[in-house]
């Protein structure tokens, strides 16, 4: 292990010489690979600075342990060595972890997708909140995030709501959100003040690139229509809105919330790009997630993986049996302790299974 962290140490020196070079600056891909790598290994020394100072200390120890001259120091170096050998433990814990490999997909911007399921008014509202608690956690970690389609319900929120995620490990750090989220709570359409279940499901897949998907257009049927909002209302007075239709598939994508056809048939492809880049990981990944005992990391969209229960005020993810009282923080973006969690839990999960 020590070694190991040494040799990161000195790719972080060679890393922050590289960064400072102005040749790299003006190659804008070589700088992304360079930048993300640098954060990566960066993450990592958080843990292996203290640890291959504990290591330099309790080595110190030893030699004046072996020298045996200065019987008091001799004692006190064997005290120490006490405390610095369950601080070793830890930290090599920690950086088992920490070095796991990545997945390769981790590091790519994402297309999440929000629609609503059982409940009726309740369920589309309830996938606005979700909506809006994904949007303030984004804007918080600095993501940017793009509204690429969107079905609005009359009486609040969305029946399906679909939009891009962009920034560092978009995808590696949201795609936990992946599954059926639940919600218990009295409606306000209810008069008897009942409480009521509904779902919503929650799709996050990786935005795919050109060269991760190649599309042939020869396989693409492409619909062109005017756009409408709730109730037939027309929003759009020209043929804007695009229905692309993957024949080999099936897959098809809409989009008509841009007035531009073209910005319409863009966004469509890149969700339909996504969509197929996620068939073809999902069928990779099958025998993986059929090994693995927990549902993290599965990508087990049809399971429930969370419960917002309002009277009670809680938020419990079943997928790892954590629960927090703080559904009111937790509803307005403050995601980061079940985020936290779950990459963790799958950490442990991929360790194990290593073992």
């Amino acid at each position: 292990m020590k070694e190991r962290i040494e040799k990161l140490l000195k790719r972080l020196e060679e890393l922050e010489q590289a960064l400072s070079q102005p040749d790299v600056f003006d190659d804008q891909k070589r700088y992304k690979e360079l930048s993300r790598e640098h954060r990566e290994v960066t993450r990592i020394m958080e843990v292996g600075k203290p640890y291959l100072k504990a290591v330099q200390d309790y080595e110190g120890n030893a030699s004046i342990i072996r020298d045996g001259s200065d019987p008091e120091l001799v004692e006190l170096a064997q005290a120490e060595n006490e405390e610095l050998e369950e601080q070793i433990r830890e930290y090599e814990e920690q950086l088992k972890i920490l070095l796991l490999p990545k997945d390769p997909e981790d590091d790519k911007n994402a297309i999440m997708e929000i629609r609503a399921g059982t409940g009726g008014d309740e369920a589309a509202i309830f996938a606005g909140d979700l909506y809006r608690m994904y949007t303030k956690y984004c804007e918080r970690h600095g993501f940017k995030v793009d509204v690429m389609s969107s079905n609005p319900s009359e009486r609040g929120g969305f029946k399906e709501i679909i939009f891009s995620v962009e920034g560092d490990s978009a995808y590696g750090t949201l795609k936990f959100e992946s599954g059926v989220h639940r919600v218990q709570r009295v409606p306000e359409t209810e008069t008897q003040g009942r409480v009521h279940t509904s779902a919503v499901s929650v799709v996050v897949l990786p935005e795919a690139e050109e060269v991760d998907v190649e599309i042939d257009p020869n396989e693409l049927r492409i619909d062109v229509y005017r756009s409408s909002g709730p109730g037939g209302q027309s929003v759009n007075t020209t043929d804007s809105a695009v229905r692309i239709t993957h024949l080999p598939t099936g897959l098809v994508v809409s989009c008509q919330d841009e007035k531009s056809q073209l910005k319409n048939k863009n966004k469509a492809l890149k969700v339909l790009r996504s969509r197929l880049l996620d068939l073809a990981l999902s069928e990779k990944n099958s025998e993986i997630a059929a090994k693995r005992k927990s549902m993290v990391g599965t990508g087990d969209r049809s399971a429930k993986i969370r419960t917002y229960n309002f009277p009670q005020g809680r938020v419990t993810d079943h997928r790892i049996g954590l629960t927090l009282y703080k559904l009111d923080r937790i509803i307005e973006g403050e995601i980061e302790e079940l985020i936290e969690a779950l990459q963790l839990a799958e950490r442990s999960e991929i360790l194990k299974e290593s073992a």
